[in-house]
Formats: C-alpha cells, structure tokens, sequence
C-alpha cells in the first residue's frame, strides 16, 4: 500500500462513505488472506470493489494469469485507476448488483470470487442480486470470499438460506485498519433422495 493509495482512498470514503466503507486500502495481511484459498488453477476469477488493487496484487502473486481477471469497480477513479495499473484484466465500471445480465465466463464458468464490497451498507435485495450474479456464473466447487469488520458474516442467514449458500469464517487478521475476518461463501451440497 502506498501512500497515493492512501489519499486515493480517504478522498473516496470521505466523498461517500456507505460506498467505499473504509478509510484506507485493504492490508497485505487482509489481502493474502482473502486470496490464500485461489491458485493459478482456480481459472477467471471475478473481484468486486477491487479499489486500488490491493487484492488484485495479490491475485496476481498467487500466479493467476492478468488476463483472468474481471474487476468490477463502481467507482470511475478507482475504475480508471484499475485501467492503468492491470491493463490486461478486463476492468467494468459498473453496479456489481447488475453482474446476472452480462453473461461473463459463458465460457465456463468462474473459479473464484473475491469481494471488497461494502455489503453490510447494501439493502439485502441488492446483496441477493449480487449473490445470484457471481453464483450463477460460478464453476462447481468455487467459491465467494468476502471480508468484514463486524462480529459475523455480513451476509444474513436468511438470504444464505434463500439462495442455498452456506458461510465460513477462514480467518481474521489485526494486521489491518480496521481489523478484519474474512468469509468463504459457497453453495450448500445438494442433498441426496430429495
């Protein structure tokens, strides 16, 4: 994390804070966390509110390709910022909530998905939509990660439930500002005879 990113990221939370909901990039911590269970062999992986990229650094430490990557960023800074920095990822600057109507992955699917979203400041209509955007594009066995500040998984039972996902928390770290946990989010086996 630098300094640049720092402002970057202040300026933006300042302007508004429900949107971009910290005051600083994700850690190094955070972000080998986040993206520890995600190889080169996970295949395209989708982040959502990538910001800066600090978790796209780290995507692409773990050897996955540049060209694997779809960043979704609402923020126009952040998203010509993305531009720049990872010219090869294939950078949107659109509402995450509308990801069931591009069709990305068609191809087969998406390995992995790793969220920087604010979905503890979303009405949970929006985080089902979003939900079921990633989901439905989503390979068997993949995965939906997502970090928190809070004491619990920031997406309520009742919408896991609704969508038949299930969540566990991975791990937490101190090394970041706030602390945080992070959250694999995955599909709840289908049950045998029903």
């Amino acid at each position: 994390m630098n300094s640049t990113d720092t402002l970057s990221f202040f300026r933006a939370w300042v302007s508004n804070p429900l949107q971009v909901a910290a005051i600083a990039p994700s850690s190094t911590a955070l972000a080998r966390l986040m993206t520890g269970e995600i190889s080169a062999d996970s295949g395209p992986v989708l982040e959502l509110g990538p910001g800066t990229g600090a978790f796209t650094r780290a995507l692409l430490a773990r050897g996955v390709r540049e060209r694997d990557l779809t960043l979704i960023e609402h923020s126009v800074d952040f998203a010509g910022l993305l531009k720049r920095r990872f010219p090869a990822a294939r950078v949107r600057h659109m509402d995450a909530a509308r990801l069931a109507s591009l069709g990305l992955h068609e191809d087969g699917g998406i390995g992995g998905v790793v969220s920087g979203l604010p979905l503890l400041s979303m009405k949970p209509r929006k985080v089902m939509a979003i939900l079921r955007g990633t989901f439905g594009g989503l390979r068997p066995g993949g995965a939906f990660y997502q970090f928190t500040y809070g004491p619990s998984c920031p997406v309520p039972q009742r919408i896991l439930d609704r969508l038949g996902l299930k969540a566990q928390r991975i791990g937490g770290t101190l090394l970041n500002l706030p602390p945080a946990s992070v959250y694999r989010i995955c599909k709840r086996p289908a049950l045998v005879g029903l």
